[in-house]
């Protein structure tokens, strides 16, 4: 999962938000939810990366997967969004939009 540097660090509360991605992606692994979980391979990162150009005022941008070579973004504005925020990258990325 990809985040924004800059959106993370103007966030209100960037530790909370960035642990709460980590705990979301970690449940989803456990779950076996993720279609990343087979055996031999590494978890999920939250990595931080460089500006999506969105730039969003109260909220922060997280991509992954497909969506992110798709150019499709998630905005969370609060940690408690985060479920929502995964849920909507974990759809079938065939799935017309």
């Amino acid at each position: 999962m990809f985040v924004c540097r800059k959106c993370l660090k103007r966030s209100d509360d960037p530790k909370a938000l960035n642990k709460a991605l980590k705990k979301a992606l970690k449940h989803a692994l456990e779950s076996h939810d993720s279609p990343g979980n087979r055996a031999g391979e590494k978890p999920a990162r939250v990595i931080a990366t460089s500006c999506f150009g969105l730039c969003p005022k109260r909220a922060v941008v997280v991509t992954g997967g497909v969506h992110a070579a798709r150019g499709e973004y998630v905005l969370v504005s609060a940690a408690g969004d985060v479920p929502t925020a995964l849920a909507m990258l974990r759809d079938d990325p065939d799935r017309p939009r």
